[in-house]
């Protein structure tokens, strides 16, 4: 029987390309998206599966979206946003945002998807952080903290819940070539490649192919981690 799995943030970027690799291995999806609502749905038409607008930091939302997909063995927790700029120039309403959706949300969507795979005694949860949430980044306070509170996230309920069979990690993108690198000149993308061990920025196949495997049976004992996909950059 085939398993199914709730991906958040999945119409463009990261997001998408998860969903492209866990639909290859056979997984019945369910796509979100908040705003975006044309690339969401020609990636369901693409994949041949549901799609539903939510904002996850809204609880609600998050509820309504996780009634939607119906019972899952497995969710992806890949929605966020990003803000650039010194911390003293930040406004309270983009701080709350920051965190509102790229930690509350993960908390929101896990809260929702839990008791029914304690129900089933079986379960995976993947968020999706950054490599800022380990080292900090200059002028992404917000991002960063919110980041850092997603792995300390993960390692509490895979503590939490690995006694009803469910595992949960995280995984830590580096600089991936997505629209959130829109704001770099190319002279700074290319300072950021120098700055890489493996000479390349990423793609965001490198983190949807981690993420399938991290969801397979060949990562049954894998629970609590945060694995890096940033080609070096913290080494």
């Amino acid at each position: 029987m085939k398993k199914r799995a709730l991906v958040t943030g999945s119409g463009r970027g990261i997001g998408a390309a998860i969903a492209r690799a866990l639909h290859r291995d056979g997984w019945i999806l369910t796509l979100n998206y908040c705003t975006r609502r044309e690339p969401a749905e020609a990636l369901a038409r693409e994949l041949e599966c549901s799609v539903f607008q939510a904002d996850v930091s809204n609880s609600r939302q998050a509820e309504a979206l996780a009634e939607f997909a119906g019972p899952v063995e497995l969710l992806v927790n890949n929605a966020g946003v990003s803000h650039f700029g010194l911390l003293t120039h930040q406004t309270d309403a983009e701080w709350e945002r920051i965190l509102d959706v790229n930690l509350t949300g993960v908390r929101n969507c896990c809260r929702a998807v839990l008791p029914g795979m304690v129900r089933a005694k079986r379960g995976c949860i993947l968020n999706v952080a950054s490599m800022w949430g380990l080292a900090g980044a200059s002028c992404e306070a917000a991002y960063s903290a919110a980041k850092a509170g997603v792995i300390g996230l993960t390692r509490a309920l895979a503590k939490e819940y690995g006694p009803s069979g469910i595992r949960v990690n995280a995984v830590a993108p580096g600089v991936i070539h997505t629209e959130m690198l829109d704001r770099f000149s190319p002279e700074e993308l290319a300072g950021l490649v120098e700055e890489t061990p493996l000479g390349r920025l990423g793609i965001p196949e490198d983190v949807a192919n981690l993420c399938a495997f991290l969801a397979s049976d060949a990562a049954s004992f894998i629970t609590g981690q945060t694995i890096a996909v940033d080609g070096g950059f913290l080494l």
